[in-house]
């Protein structure tokens, strides 16, 4: 889905059921069509910059205001203004929420966001006192989207463009990897990395990080957040 809609999707949620909805065209539609024979496809008559709106909505994680530059935080929590672009992460998906959940849990030391998307765990891990903060993404929009979030919520943190299935990464007393199952097998993990959040898969899936043991885990609607540790 996401090779077939890079302008964005997403997922709404009610009564059990879930909607994938993509920010295309026309074209996009027949894509759509062409690839899942079968699926029913409803398009929408509104703007792209309209549907993202209605959809990128603010939340309360752990003591923070998540959310888009176009809605007021509230008063008495720290803001994370979120503008993604055309990266991926907006606070709302219970992964990114359940590793900010975990973060909170632990003494305060460096954190590398790994697959970093819009910059939304970097920028929690700073308002929650970690430092220094780092993130990487191999995917140019999330490093321009992520430095460009950081500027807005006026954080320090140190974005670069780097593929971490292919170089090692660099090191951190705290890594957060909030992406798929099959990659976190990739990685080669710093020796200096005490911790490791991972998550981006399903509460039925049951990662094995060589060097690391699972020490905790959490779980949201079917998703899952694992807390490891070296050993």
């Amino acid at each position: 889905m996401l090779e077939l809609f890079p302008e964005g999707l997403a997922e709404e949620r009610e009564s059990g059921a879930a909607r994938l909805v993509a920010f295309t065209d026309e074209a996009g539609v027949e894509r759509l069509r062409a690839t899942f024979d079968g699926v029913r496809v409803e398009p929408v008559d509104e703007g792209w910059e309209a549907a993202w709106r209605r959809f990128h909505r603010p939340v309360q994680v752990a003591g923070l205001w998540i959310g888009p530059p176009w809605e007021q935080p509230d008063p008495g929590l720290p803001p994370v203004v979120i503008d993604p672009g055309r990266a991926f992460g907006t606070g709302a998906h219970p992964t990114t929420q359940l590793c900010i959940e975990l973060l909170t849990e632990l003494e305060r030391g460096s954190v590398m966001d790994v697959g970093c998307g819009s910059g939304v765990l970097a920028i929690a891990a700073c308002r929650l006192g970690f430092a220094p903060v780092g993130a990487l993404d191999v995917d140019e929009a999330a490093v321009e989207a992520t430095r460009r979030n950081a500027r807005a919520n006026e954080v320090e943190l140190t974005v670069a463009r780097v593929d971490v299935t292919a170089e090692r990464v660099p090191d951190a007393r705290i890594v957060v990897a909030n992406i798929d199952l099959a990659g976190l097998g990739r990685i080669t993990w710093p020796a200096g990395a005490e911790l490791l959040i991972a998550s981006g898969y399903c509460e039925s899936d049951r990662p094995e990080i060589r060097g690391f043991r699972q020490l905790r885990r959490a779980t949201r609607d079917a998703w899952a957040a694992d807390l490891f540790g070296r050993g």
